[in-house]
């Protein structure tokens, strides 16, 4: 009876017309944050300005927007104990999505084209051996999940084509406290897996291989990597990489003066067809660079982190609750929110 009960709930569901983002107002992004001790999922306008909050269990990390309901997919931050899909129309959790036992989320998710499908990225506790997660958005029901051929996945994008990058960050962690256990010999890599989970070609830094690759932008078929330095602070390494598949991933290194201002950490990243911004919140920066990898500027603001583009330029923001707009000439405030901004600022686009 229950089993008979539970699929006339999905098939009702199913059949109830869903929100657009229209209907909720249009936002530009999605942000988690922290307000006193409470968590929630905004949805902001492009100046900045909060449509709605939304309660969460515990820190988000990133989001992932469904191309067309008014529906997202909040990822606590790593390692994961919860996935929520919520109606962003009513603030209703519709489903609490869990990994397989002995799997853990790792904070991002990305649909298909069409929103038919959930690809999370998860690891295997014991291992951190990397999985790609499959989901039918119809009920959110488990379908499958494929090797992402890393340890550590954390971003994953989805080409326009429907091509899946994959960042393997290459860091075993222990699964309770998150302790790193291979620095000396991890090995990240950048995959690009085909729409039916195949491994098409792949990446690894040979002379870099403790600058873990962790968040992924997309300039067409070129796919911008921002990478987090685990070797010694001393030396002098870039966090932005640039790869088109097929050729070989070239290093973007800022100016000999500014080689130091990130800290080794990049945070986000994000890209238009003419710039990539990368920011730092433990070097309390962000750098603009040319879709070409050549550096344009750096600005200086403390905890910046959350970064996307919209209409054509960026936005970003920071753990004191201010956003802001970034050009090559200037970081501009745009609005401050009580809200203190977590990780990630999603795009809906």
């Amino acid at each position: 009876m229950m089993r008979r009960r539970a699929f006339l709930a999905t098939l009702a569901a199913s059949l109830t017309p869903r929100l657009t983002w229209a209907d909720v107002g249009a936002p530009a992004f999605l942000a988690a944050g922290k307000r006193g001790e409470d968590f929630f999922l905004h949805g902001l306008t492009a100046s900045g300005d909060s449509l709605f909050q939304l309660p969460l269990p515990g820190r988000g990390h990133a989001a992932a927007a469904h191309p067309v309901r008014a529906e997202a997919v909040a990822f606590a931050r790593r390692p994961g104990t919860f996935a929520l899909v919520i109606d962003c129309a009513t603030g209703e959790t519709r489903h609490r999505l869990a990994p397989p036992e002995g799997r853990q989320f790792n904070g991002h998710g990305a649909y298909t084209l069409d929103g038919a499908l959930l690809m999370t990225s998860e690891v295997v506790a014991e291992t951190s051996e990397g999985r790609i997660g499959l989901w039918d958005t119809a009920g959110y029901t488990r379908l499958t999940d494929w090797p992402s051929h890393g340890i550590g996945p954390h971003e994953i994008r989805r080409l326009a084509d429907g091509r899946l990058a994959v960042a393997n960050g290459g860091i075993r962690t222990d699964p309770v406290d998150r302790a790193k256990l291979n620095i000396p010999d991890m090995r990240p890599n950048l995959t690009l897996l085909s729409a039916d989970g195949s491994l098409l070609d792949q990446i690894e830094l040979a002379d870099f291989r403790q600058n873990s690759i962790r968040h992924l932008a997309l300039i067409g078929d070129t796919i911008a990597f921002a990478m987090q330095w685990e070797g010694d602070p001393a030396e002098p390494v870039p966090q932005l990489g640039l790869w088109t598949p097929g050729s070989t991933p070239s290093l973007c290194p800022p100016p000999e003066a500014e080689a130091f201002t990130m800290q080794g950490y990049a945070g986000s990243i994000a890209a238009t067809a003419e710039r990539i911004l990368v920011t730092s919140p433990r070097g309390g920066a962000l750098m603009l660079f040319a879709a070409d990898g050549s550096h344009r500027a750096t600005h200086h603001r403390p905890d910046l982190c959350g970064a996307a583009v919209s209409g054509g330029g960026f936005t970003v923001t920071d753990g004191s609750g201010a956003i802001w707009s970034a050009s090559d000439g200037a970081l501009t405030p745009l609005t401050a929110n009580p809200t203190q901004w977590d990780n990630h600022l999603v795009a809906l686009t």
